[in-house]
């Protein structure tokens, strides 16, 4: 896995230099799409999806490609992840971020297999931090080895991301954490959000909609640093699961507290 995971993060970098960030700040009116209610994709998102399609093609042959614009396009592809293994990109994540031009967002990928992710890859083209995980093997920042750390506030800081929950389960929510936990921004990029666990910022996040692209990287992220990611009822998170709602904390004992707070 060692020659795969520097030449997929080479691969990254090259496209994060080459096509992400030219456009950063630099995109016309024309090239911002709303391509469903609050969700937009620009240029760039197209053009980071088809180098990094070309890219991992070459490094892994047997392996099959879902990518999240090809999924707008085409929502039938999202059904592969369970067969097999696949290669699972998000272009950018946190592309609102990156068409208002302000940070923060990233380049994901994933290597999954029948539904269950091996290996993954975040970079912050900003900043150059790049996560990796693969399973078993534990996660590193940059290549050295990182552990899931608690912020050790008063409170446990939490990035509840509500945009999704349904109205009358979003309020619930709200009070049971009122005067429990310490609330946080939301970054609106996954690739930012699951590092924040991992590195003591943040000491859990709530998530209602898991889209693959957005969620196998993090979460395998998290929990190889020795964090817990899974659903609300305790069962772990799978690309090939369409449900709703998980919750990442910087430890076990964390996850716990939380799922007793939210949904206990």
């Amino acid at each position: 896995m060692d020659a795969l995971t520097t030449s997929v993060a080479a691969l990254m970098r090259q496209v994060a230099v080459e096509v992400v960030m030219p456009r950063y700040r630099n995109l016309a009116a024309d090239e911002i799409i709303e391509k469903a209610a609050d969700e937009l994709v620009t240029i760039a998102d197209r053009e980071s999806e088809l180098r990094l399609q070309e890219g991992l093609a070459r490094l892994l042959p047997e392996a099959g490609i879902v990518g999240e614009e090809a999924c707008a396009a085409d929502p039938a592809l999202v059904g592969k992840l369970g067969h097999g293994l696949n290669w699972l990109i998000d272009p950018i994540d946190g592309t609102s971020n990156f068409a208002a031009g302000r940070p923060p967002f990233g380049l994901m990928i994933a290597l999954v297999d029948g539904g269950e992710t091996l290996a993954s890859w975040m970079l912050d083209p900003l900043t150059g931090r790049l996560c990796h995980a693969a399973r078993g093997e534990g996660a590193t920042i940059d290549g050295e080895p990182v552990h899931a750390r608690e912020s050790g506030a008063p409170l446990p800081v939490a990035g509840l991301s509500l945009l999704f929950v349904r109205p009358e389960d979003r309020q619930g929510l709200i009070d049971r954490a009122e005067g429990k936990l310490q609330m946080a921004d939301i970054p609106r990029c996954a690739a930012e959000q699951y590092p924040r666990i991992v590195l003591g910022v943040n000491d859990l996040a709530l998530f209602e909609r898991t889209l693959p692209w957005d969620h196998a990287p993090g979460a395998l992220f998290v929990n190889e640093a020795g964090g817990r990611v899974a659903r609300p009822d305790g069962s772990p998170y799978r690309v090939d699961d369409d449900r709703k709602g998980m919750i990442a904390a910087a430890s076990p004992a964390m996850w716990d507290r939380a799922a007793a707070l939210l949904y206990g």
